[in-house]
């Protein structure tokens, strides 16, 4: 009998402030990338591995990209959800779902690459792709 698992999503909530608007009142576009590293950062911490892997290597963002669909504004709090996708052997891809009051603002990209200290490309670590694979909706 063949069981189906259901992908977990990570969620982490930011609130917006003012520093990080502009003088009409709306969020820079660009805390976005930033937010796509934080809640890269917390899911990495809290899901796969709490040291980040330092002892092995180093990860790269090879591509981000960002789209926006809705303004946000200060005094907002935004929920970004997480999912991997296209999981191979040395990189993966990671969606971000940024939502305002349960609408959906702004849909991220970003192609992780696994790196030795020597920047060279290497395979991430089994037990690590299995956990960034639950993550796979």
């Amino acid at each position: 009998m063949l069981m189906h698992v259901t992908a977990q999503t990570f969620t982490h909530t930011l609130t917006i402030y003012l520093k990080d608007s502009n003088a009409y009142g709306n969020t820079y576009f660009a805390r976005y990338f930033e937010w796509q590293g934080i809640c890269r950062e917390k899911w990495f911490f809290d899901c796969i591995s709490p040291d980040m892997l330092q002892k092995e290597g180093v990860f790269i963002t090879k591509h981000a990209e960002q789209e926006y669909l809705q303004e946000t504004f200060p005094f907002q709090d935004v929920s970004c959800e997480l999912n991997a996708y296209d999981v191979r052997k040395c990189s993966f891809w990671l969606e971000f779902r940024f939502y305002a009051d349960s609408r959906p603002v702004s849909v991220g990209r970003q192609q992780i690459v696994f790196a030795g200290h020597d920047r060279k490309i290497k395979a991430l670590p089994t037990p690590v792709i299995a956990l960034i694979q639950q993550y796979v909706k």
